[in-house]
């Protein structure tokens, strides 16, 4: 049953989440804090869920029906979805039938690959845009900011998560995560071949996300200028996830130059040590932010 108690706000964009679980949970938060967007319906398929529940106290339109609930609401613009990549496969050409635009959280990739501070311009006109995974969103940025200086021929990244921050959807796919992730450090990256690996770290207390990339360049290149490109573009991400932070500057070690960040979470809904699903979250939002300023002009 659909809990109809808001109309939508037609001077901003309207916003469908799929999915109550925790990135759907989350993104109740992030999307509501934007001036730009207004969160029209919440939709999942377990009606005790959650965030179903956070979305009602909140006085947002809900629906246990999935995606059958997001299609009978008729006043979204653009559709979140939080599910997961076997789910996305099934509900994505329904809901681009009813013309919805997708922004999908899942490695399911049936759209472009999209790191919002790398490429975003290029996917303006996409029905459906994939954000890869949450590893993808920390490291490519990174990887493009080696690539631009010179060409990278091999570049490898390694996420480590807390194993509380790694939800029973995360686990399911992660060899979509793996597949979709090197293919996007080559097609978004710009290196010519990719390696992506996680590691979810049980200790505890939890540990916040980390990431190290490995790069190899062809010829020799100027350190100073890879230095420079690496960390403008971790500004350039830290713009849309504050809690993105350098811990180890690039720097050249043997044959490959090396650089570490941690990503704290905002903690809107997920403990701050969860800053793997926060900073995919983050971009979801900026995506979000750009297709409504698009829209204003």
């Amino acid at each position: 049953m659909m809990n109809t108690q808001k109309s939508p706000t037609k001077d901003r964009l309207n916003i469908g989440i799929l999915g109550s679980g925790n990135i759907g949970t989350d993104l109740i938060y992030k999307v509501r804090r934007s001036p730009s967007l207004n969160l029209r319906m919440v939709a999942g398929i377990d009606p005790q869920s959650d965030g179903l529940a956070r979305a009602r106290e909140l006085g947002i339109d809900t629906s246990a029906a999935g995606a059958d609930g997001i299609l009978e609401c008729g006043d979204i613009d653009v559709v979140l979805d939080a599910t997961g990549a076997r789910a996305h496969l099934e509900h994505a050409p329904r809901l681009r039938k009813a013309g919805l635009r997708i922004v999908d959280l899942t490695p399911a990739k049936l759209g472009p690959s999209v790191v919002p501070c790398v490429n975003i311009e290029t996917a303006m006109d996409e029905p459906n845009v994939n954000l890869i995974s949450c590893a993808a969103q920390a490291t490519i940025p990174l990887v493009f900011g080696f690539s631009r200086v010179a060409p990278v021929k091999y570049a490898e990244i390694i996420a480590t998560i807390a194993s509380n921050g790694a939800g029973l959807a995360a686990r399911q796919n992660i060899e979509e995560f793996k597949t979709t992730t090197e293919k996007a450090i080559v097609q978004v990256g710009g290196a010519r071949q990719g390696k992506a690996m996680v590691i979810f770290n049980p200790a505890e207390p939890p540990i916040s996300m980390r990431n190290t990339v490995y790069v190899q360049f062809d010829d020799e290149v100027d350190e100073v200028a890879v230095r420079d490109s690496v960390m403008e573009m971790a500004e350039r991400v830290r713009a849309y996830v504050p809690g993105y932070q350098v811990t180890v500057p690039p720097f050249r070690r043997g044959d490959h130059f090396m650089v570490s960040v941690e990503i704290t979470g905002a903690g809107d809904y997920l403990p701050t040590y969860a800053g793997n699903l926060d900073i995919i979250n983050a971009a979801a939002v900026a995506i979000l932010e750009r297709y409504a300023a698009s829209a204003q002009h």
